[in-house]
């Protein structure tokens, strides 16, 4: 008997032989087939195991994306649909991404491979926490309200010696910034340790609430060997720390939820190297796919790009991937979108008329470093860029009413002429 508990998976494809056959190579390497049948390959064990092809739709004619072997001019794309029985990979993350997303990409007869779409059977869902702090409680962390949240990122990135990067912590701390976070860059080099890094932050951040009231959140970024991974998120909540920041996809997501497992703070997730498995629409997989698995192992924030970014998604895929990430899965908590690359006062209006939520951490790095005023002017001149897009004022005629929004319109419209 089959079992009923299925995971949905929609992939892109493109073959030089017909789509339907195609289809049917991918869902047997994926599943309980291989190249040729094989002593044991019985009717009922492919029955109850093999992945299922349920709907094969062409979409014509193309030039082949991808190499392989042979190099035909003319392949067939096509979108295909699979069922995958749950008992092939129980609730496993990383068997799950083996089956759904594994050696189907390294197939000669495929020129084109694209994990679309991936539905969750609502038993796989349950079967992990996801996100234990997420929005609300990042908030509550901070002492912050219902508004956009402005956090940046320590420039320069690397380099910077005990006495600069406390300066910078300092400066950022006393603006009431509400979140501050390490470069991906940044984890642990001699010049200034992870220990050292959380010793002067935390100083920081404490000396400025007894100035501000408002206690700015910092993400420690504890990426590095899995055998240290509890006790550098363990030196971070130690020393009144409360946030860690995981690069998911150099980590994986059995690290995420691993870490996930003993986590006391909310953790940020950095998406640095995705893009090598998304970024070309005819291989890898899609953001979607990817934040439902990368939230379900538990990040309470994950990096969605930004709209007018220096990277290379359009600004619909932006809002889209915010979307996704905002969408109900499971019982944890909701996840907070982080918008970031090339972030200043020029892309709350556009990214407010996109989305309408303030359920969002905008980070801007250089849009709160470069402000011709200094830091504490550039994290006013993004608040005040936030407030007059939620109002509907343009953002010229706030400037008038705002002298650091003003130095940041002219320096950074400056920059992007």
């Amino acid at each position: 008997m089959r079992d009923p508990r299925l995971l949905t998976a929609r992939y892109y494809i493109e073959s030089h032989i017909e789509p339907e056959r195609a289809a049917a190579l991918l869902a047997g390497e994926q599943s309980s087939g291989t190249f040729v049948k094989v002593p044991g390959e019985s009717v009922e064990l492919s029955a109850r195991h093999g992945a299922e092809v349920t709907a094969v739709r062409q979409l014509g004619w193309t030039a082949p994306s991808l190499p392989s072997r042979s190099a035909p001019e003319r392949v067939m794309a096509a979108e295909i649909d699979l069922e995958f029985p749950m008992e092939n990979v129980g609730s496993d993350l990383a068997t799950t991404l083996t089956a759904v997303a594994g050696n189907l990409f390294e197939l000669g007869d495929l020129f084109g491979c694209r994990l679309q779409q991936l539905d969750l059977p609502d038993e796989f869902v349950a079967a992990h926490q996801g996100a234990a702090h997420g929005v609300q409680g990042t908030r509550e962390l901070i002492g912050t309200g219902d508004g956009v949240l402005v956090g940046t990122i320590v420039k320069p990135n690397v380099g910077l010696k005990e006495l600069e990067y406390r300066q910078v912590v300092r400066d950022l701390a006393r603006a009431s910034i509400d979140l501050i976070k390490d470069d991906e860059l940044m984890t642990d080099p001699a010049y200034l340790p992870l220990e050292t890094r959380v010793r002067v932050a935390m100083e920081e951040i404490e000396a400025a609430a007894q100035l501000t009231g408002q206690r700015t959140m910092y993400a420690f970024n504890i990426t590095g060997d899995i055998a240290g991974l509890q006790s550098r998120h363990d030196l971070v909540v130690d020393a009144g720390g409360t946030s860690v920041m995981l690069t998911i996809p150099v980590m994986g997501l059995p690290a995420l939820e691993y870490l996930r497992s003993f986590a006391q703070v909310p953790i940020h997730g950095h998406r640095g190297g995705l893009a090598a498995s998304m970024r070309h629409p005819a291989l890898g997989m899609s953001y979607d796919a990817w934040q439902k698995l990368a939230r379900l192992a538990g990040a309470d924030h994950l990096h969605a790009s930004g709209l007018g970014s220096k990277f290379y998604e359009r600004d619909d895929e932006v809002a889209e991937n915010v979307r996704h990430l905002l969408a109900p899965l499971g019982s944890g908590q909701q996840v907070l979108p982080a918008l970031s690359s090339g972030q200043n006062v020029f892309t709350p209006h556009p990214t407010w008329q996109a989305l309408h939520t303030t359920d969002l951490l905008m980070l801007a790095g250089g849009g709160i470093a470069a402000h011709p005023d200094g830091a504490a002017a550039g994290v006013t001149s993004l608040r005040d860029s936030w407030a007059a897009a939620q109002a509907g004022v343009a953002l010229a005629d706030a400037a008038r009413d705002s002298e650091p929004l003003a130095r940041a319109v002219e320096f950074f419209g400056a920059q992007s002429r």
